[in-house]
Formats: C-alpha cells, structure tokens, sequence
C-alpha cells in the first residue's frame, strides 16, 4: 500500500489525507506541534523542519514525499530528495518563499504583474526613490514569510513612508504599486508526472483584512478568453519549473486583464471548494499528480460557495440547519485570525447562490 509523508502538519494536509484514504493511500506528517491539524487524522512524527533525523524518518517510512506550505527551508526539500521523490520541487520553493524572486520570475515569463521595485532591508533613500518612480498609493511587503495580511503596510505618502521605516523589521522588502482592482480571482492548476495537466474554472475570492474570507466556484461573468489567459499563464510557470502537484495562482482582475498577484506551490484555501463544487477534488488531484496516476475530472457540478471560518466557529448546529452545508472543522483551537474551518454549501444555480450568499454569511459572521 503506498504511504505519502506531508511535511507540515496543518488543515491541508489534513485534507490531503483525508482526500486519500478512499483511495487506499496511508499518509504520515512531520510537524513541530503536538495536536497539530494533520496529526489528528494521520501518524505525526515530531520535528522542526530542518531536523535531518525526523526528516530521514519520514523518508524511510514512506514512497513519496509532499509538502503543506511553501515556508519550509530550501535545504529540507533538498535533503529529502537525497531519499525519496519529492514534489513539487526545490526550484518553484526558491521562486515562490520571496516576493522579489517571484515576480522577477514572472516578469521573465512575460506573465503580467503590478509595478513593483525592490528595497534592500536597510535603505531608506532606494524606497523613496522606488515610490517617485512608481507613485502612491503603495503597498510595502516583506519578500519573505508574509501570509494573510502579515507583513504588509499601504503607504499613502512619502512621509507616511519615512515615518514607517524606522518600525520595519530588517529584511528586504518589495514595494508593489496599489492595484484598484475590478476582482480577484485565482486559478487552480494540476500538472501531472505523466505530462497530464487540468485546469479549474477560475475561482472568485473575497479578503477581509487580508485573509480570504468567503470564494464563488465557478466565478461569474469569465469569459472563455479570461480562463484560457490564466491557463497560458499556469503552463509557462509550469513547464519553466517543471512542477508535479497543484499550483495555485491568485490574479487580480482589472479592466478584462489579469495580474498575477502571488503564486502558491500547493492546494490552496480558495480551493477547498473543490471538495463539493468539483468531480474531482485539489486534494485528491495533487495526490493523483505526484503518484503519476491519471488526473481526475476538474469541471465544475452546479455552483459552490465557500466561507472561512476564522478566529471563533458560529454555532455549529446553526449552521447545519442550512442545506447542502458541509463543515470542515479542522480541529483546532481558537484564537484571533485564526482559519479554524470552513463551509462548502452547493447551489443548483447561481441565482440561488446569488440569494442565500448574504444570509449564510451573516448566520457565520453575525
């Protein structure tokens, strides 16, 4: 029986393994954190992730190795190849872990981004000159580390700027022009060990305060053009870092364009609503990807919402009360800002989406 280790033990590895088990998969994690999400549905076995014994472990233990989330050190994966296949590969972490990196990768790929300049960590005169050139309003970023609004500060003027700088931490930084978007969208890709690659209807996003808040599958108004623009853009990023597994990227859409806003080298939180809204899930296709089994069926059944669950779970039997509602609880515990679970409610039409979104939303966020 084929045995898959996920490093990184939070909610989509938890659903990596549950996505796996009806298939006959086993799975382990390794993760630093006792009771982690992942741990509580599969083996756990203890360890940072730069702790070449726990990462031989999980080597030796099993067939193939997979990773949650793009933070873990370059030299992780890279250790880990010495024992066992891994994917995605080292290549997209070294692209996707730094902001600048990122988006000079696709600004090679003639992939369509926002302005954007780097700043090193301790020159202040480079930012002044970045935002002259670029203007404001802006928004400054950490190249690395940052996720769900951390790490991010809007810049209005030059002397907000100057103001800030002296509160910023020492790292480099990536200044991106502020984008009035009409939407944002992302784009959930499957590339195959076989070649094989399948594609998403586009996904429609919300954010509150930088973290997604609720998604729309599929996204209304996208016209044949729009999805296969995001399409091209998915393949050139794939075949240059010749990726195996699910690769996500977030767009912003202005003007019937879109602009890439990051990369994700994983299933993604936009996509979890391809558990109820999709023949074949992300998770159960990014395990298909890296076993080299044939991809599963991407199309959209109906139309499916998706709503967060963040800092505090509403009533739970309230919201069991509203139908086709599925709940996801990741077993975790409560803190602010904090992704605890979330929704997937499917809809026939999207008239109907359209006529239950306010209240589900409220029913969750009171």
């Amino acid at each position: 029986m084929t045995k898959i280790g996920i490093i990184g033990g939070g909610q989509l590895g938890r659903m990596l393994a549950l996505a796996g088990y009806p298939m006959g998969l086993k799975f382990c994690c390794l993760d630093p954190q006792t009771g982690c999400s992942g741990g509580q549905v599969m083996p756990w076995i203890p360890g940072n992730y730069d702790d070449e014994a726990a990462l031989k472990k999980i080597a030796q233990q099993c067939d193939v190795l997979t990773y949650e989330f793009e933070n873990i050190p370059v030299k992780t994966v890279k250790f880990l190849q010495k024992h066992r296949s891994v994917f995605p590969g080292e290549s997209v972490l070294e692209v996707a872990q730094d902001r600048g990196q990122e988006k000079s990768a696709l600004r090679k790929l003639e992939i369509p981004t926002v302005d954007f300049h780097l700043v090193n960590d301790n020159d202040l005169e480079a930012l002044k000159s970045a935002i002259k050139k670029m203007g404001l309003p802006a928004v400054l970023k950490t190249c690395r580390m940052g996720y769900d609004g951390k790490g991010q500060w809007k810049i209005q003027s030059l002397k907000e700027a100057e103001k800030l700088w002296p509160k910023l931490p020492r790292v480099d930084l990536i200044l991106e022009a502020f984008c009035h978007f009409d939407r944002e969208v992302s784009l959930v890709a499957v590339a195959g060990r076989n070649g094989q690659r399948n594609f998403y209807p586009l996904i429609e996003n919300h954010h509150e305060q930088g973290i997604l808040s609720w998604s729309r599958f599929p996204a209304p108004q996208v016209s044949s053009a729009l999805q296969a623009q995001a399409e091209d853009y998915a393949m050139r990023l794939i075949d240059e870092l010749d990726y195996v597994g699910v690769l996500t990227i977030e767009f912003f859409v202005k003007e019937g364009q879109l602009l890439v806003n990051e990369i994700a080298p994983r299933v993604h939180n936009s996509g979890h609503l391809t558990i109820e809204g999709a023949h074949c899930s992300q998770f159960e296709n990014h395990l298909r990807a890296i076993l080299g089994w044939p991809l599963g069926e991407t199309t959209a059944h109906g139309h499916t919402l998706m709503v967060n669950l963040i800092g505090e779970f509403a009533d739970q039997e309230n919201l069991l009360k509203i139908s086709g509602l599925h709940l996801h609880n990741y077993g975790k515990q409560a803190r602010p800002k904090r992704k605890l679970g979330h929704i997937g409610v499917g809809f026939t039409d999207e008239k109907n989406l359209e006529a239950n979104l306010e209240a589900i939303l409220k029913l969750i966020k009171g």
